[in-house]
């Protein structure tokens, strides 16, 4: 993979990276650009995901004075600073088709109006765009834009996930453990236990490399004897016997469910607990449930529920 990153990188075109979250798609991204001809110019990142379409097109293609309310005075877009450099586009996948279709036409012809604005802009940006979600398929549904992906797609670095390359857990284990060890002001980290390490190699890791280096740096900071070997490792920091229950979503009705039959049930058990609350008084038992002693009386016979008390 970082080979083929090699031999991508110097070419003037668009890529996509591709990765589960937690890959590392942005030191992918930065190798990109630091081994490409304008590796000299601005690197500028931007997170889809982490702005509304109104902002997101704003930070994008920046914005002219009065264009929006609270728009005071003119903002130079992403890809202003990014000219003759590289812009990083993360989250691609959650820009909406508006924004998508202005990106494709900055990659297209290398030009843009500010929002508000009617001044065509023109710009040199080399765009690298990452995703972990199937763009392919998110095209052929019609939620991202499929001449974009086309553009996008000169050529595709796809990470593996650590999962796939576990001869790495070992090296990347080390590395944050010194680091984390260094942080604390320790001179040495004693390494793993052949039990830690086991550990470290047989978990599936959902979150990747940004998930291993938490759970290394926790152990290591979890270490009450520094100068022995980390044998410990928590790799669920909200695992306690006092953790609160998950809340979980009421089930619906299956099929074939006897409607009138739990009703009645239900029914019944309200009223022998309200009896028996009520020391088998029916008057008092009437306003536990809210009933008139009649209405009592009623629901009482219709279950064929014998009281104790006729009061």
């Amino acid at each position: 993979m970082l080979a083929h990153v090699s031999r991508i990188a110097p070419l003037d075109r668009p890529v996509l990276v591709v990765g589960e979250r937690g890959t590392g798609k942005e030191l992918i991204a930065a190798r990109l650009a630091f081994l490409s001809p304008r590796w000299e110019r601005n690197f500028v990142k931007l997170n889809c995901a982490a702005l509304a379409e109104s902002l997101l097109d704003s930070e994008l293609f920046g914005h002219e004075a009065g264009a929006f309310t609270g728009a005071t005075r003119r903002r130079s877009s992403r890809f202003e600073l990014a000219d003759r450099g590289t812009l990083f586009l993360d989250e691609i996948a959650t820009a909406s088709l508006t924004v998508q279709e202005k990106i494709l036409r900055v990659i297209e012809y290398g030009s843009f109006e500010r929002v508000g604005g009617n001044e065509t802009l023109a710009v040199d940006v080399r765009v690298i765009a990452a995703t972990n979600v199937d763009l392919p398929a998110l095209a052929a549904a019609g939620k991202f834009r499929a001449d974009l992906l086309d553009r996008l797609a000169f050529d595709v670095v796809t990470i593996p996930p650590l999962r796939e390359r576990r001869e790495d857990i070992p090296l990347l284990a080390a590395h944050f453990a010194i680091a984390m060890t260094r942080a604390l002001g320790r001179e040495l980290f004693a390494g793993f236990t052949r039990r830690a390490e086991a550990s470290l190699l047989s978990y599936p890791w959902p979150g990747n490399v940004r998930e291993l280096r938490n759970v290394v740096e926790r152990a290591v900071a979890r270490l009450e004897q520094p100068d022995r070997p980390l044998d410990e490792i928590a790799f669920d920091p909200f695992a306690s016997p006092f953790r609160p229950a998950a809340i979980t979503a009421e089930a619906g009705p299956k099929e074939g469910t006897d409607f009138v039959g739990q009703v009645r049930t239900f029914e019944v058990g309200l009223l022998r607990a309200a009896l028996a609350a009520s020391q088998f008084n029916q008057r008092q038992a009437a306003q536990r449930l809210g009933l008139t002693y009649d209405q009592l009386r009623h629901h009482l016979k219709k279950h064929g529920i014998v009281a104790r008390s006729l009061v």
